[in-house]
């Protein structure tokens, strides 16, 4: 009897055990994210980043935009640490002022309101990286688009690099074959340069981003022959080939602006991309079957889209004690 009783108990000590496996996050320890990680610390978090979301791109609606752009910007430069939150210092100088990101990159106050909604319910718990990933999912599913599991647990980092981010940024100015190594050099393959291309199915670009497809494309004097006549004309029409042009915003898709779908691939197909690196696509046998398949294809955009995603929010994350977790996102405690 007193044997029943005692395996009894141990397989009930063991269930138990089991469960509280699973309903607790992975060991940061281990430099693990996990899906539940602030399940019990901070349960509201997904609900405040949602309500702060959708606050900001109810008020501008380019924000949807900007803040997916944000977290590109941030995971790409050593990682998903936050350090494009960082401000400069009197000793350093971060990736906010670096060249891809100065007088065009957005949301750095969102991010910050959000922080301080989340410092409110849960102080010293949530990194303003998870922050970030999280919200750049909410603004592709408020856009329309597809929605994906967001693994948590990053810390951030402690220190910002402007060298680093005017490196190893991609620029609109590249050609594909540099953009694609520069992806490599992340661990990101030619499909997700095509997918995350993608993500300017929403935004703006400004003028000076693609002026040289309108007069003068590699220095010939002449506009970018791959560009659509008409939408050559509204293009030239909107950015007058002068200084005061520069900064004049242009939809990067035109058709659905503000909504998340495939539409960006069947203006690449009509010649109408607004990039040069966008257009670029369409140069490259592999690329071109891909868009062809996206623009026929929604919901393999979508999922691709998404697995794209969940990759890149996993570059360099920082856990354990590799970084912190700060108290206001535009400086380390």
């Amino acid at each position: 009897m007193d044997h029943k009783l005692l395996s009894s108990f141990t397989f009930v000590l063991i269930f138990i055990m089991h469960l509280f496996r699973f309903a607790s996050p992975l060991p940061s320890a281990y430099g693990q994210l996990a899906y539940n990680f602030y399940d019990r610390s901070c349960p509201r978090l997904q609900m405040i980043v949602r309500y702060g979301v959708w606050a900001a791109v109810n008020n501008d609606t380019r924000m949807a935009a900007s803040l997916l752009r944000l977290h590109f910007h941030d995971c790409f430069v050593n990682g998903c640490d936050a350090s494009i939150l960082l401000d400069d210092t009197v000793d350093s100088m971060g990736e906010k002022n670096a060249s891809p990101n100065r007088n065009s990159v957005r949301g750095y106050e969102v991010i910050d309101n959000i922080k301080a909604d989340v410092e409110r319910a849960c102080p010293s718990t949530v990194s303003c990286a998870d922050i970030l990933t999280l919200a750049a999912r909410e603004v592709v599913v408020m856009a329309g688009g597809p929605s994906w599991p967001v693994a948590l647990g990053r810390q951030d980092g402690l220190t910002a690099s402007m060298q680093a981010a005017n490196d190893q940024l991609p620029s609109p100015f590249e050609p594909l074959e540099n953009i694609t190594a520069k992806f490599a050099s992340k661990g990101l393959d030619l499909k997700d340069v095509a997918v995350l291309s993608g993500g300017h199915t929403i935004g703006f670009a400004q003028c000076f981003t693609f002026m040289r497809r309108l007069y003068d494309f590699k220095g010939s004097g002449k506009p970018d022959p791959t560009l659509d006549a008409s939408a050559l004309a509204n293009l030239q029409a909107l950015c007058p080939n002068k200084d005061s042009s520069n900064t004049i915003l242009a939809p990067l898709d035109a058709v659905s602006v503000y909504k998340f779908d495939n539409v960006y691939y069947t203006n690449l197909i009509n010649n109408v991309g607004l990039l040069e690196s966008d257009q670029a696509l369409m140069g490259d046998s592999k690329t071109a079957a891909l868009v062809n398949s996206y623009s026929t294809n929604p919901y393999l955009f979508s999922n691709d889209f998404a697995t794209s995603m969940m990759k890149l929010g996993n570059l360099g994350i920082l856990t354990g004690n590799k970084g912190q977790i700060r108290k206001k996102c535009g400086s380390v405690n």
